[in-house]
């Protein structure tokens, strides 16, 4: 009777291990480690994937303050269509410098 006592327990201890075994390599294959190791020892594939990135931010940034600029000539624009006072004339001088840069003439 005590020797199925013992080999129970072993049995619940063996499926213990087993499922925190099986958790830890679920973990470990869900934060991509292996990968990770790959890449730190390829210091050509890192420095390429480094590459890319920079590029890619840098064509975003590009693209995103274009069209941010963009949005606020065009609302600049807008205000001096209303002719204010002070702020018309200042927004007239900011839209006529910046057309002028974009025709490629300069203003000094």
């Amino acid at each position: 009777m005590e020797q199925t006592t013992e080999k129970n327990d072993q049995e619940k201890l063996l499926e213990h291990v087993h499922k925190k075994v099986t958790d830890i390599a679920a973990n470990i294959e869900r934060t991509q480690i292996a990968d990770y190791v790959l890449l730190m020892n390829s210091p050509i594939r890192l420095i390429w994937t480094n590459l890319l990135a920079g590029i890619s931010r840098g064509v975003g940034i590009a693209i995103g303050f274009t069209i941010f600029a963009s949005t606020i000539l065009y609302l600049l624009q807008a205000l001096n269509v209303l002719n204010l006072p002070i702020i018309g004339n200042y927004i007239a001088d900011i839209v006529k410098h910046v057309q002028f840069q974009l025709e490629g003439k300069r203003t000094f």
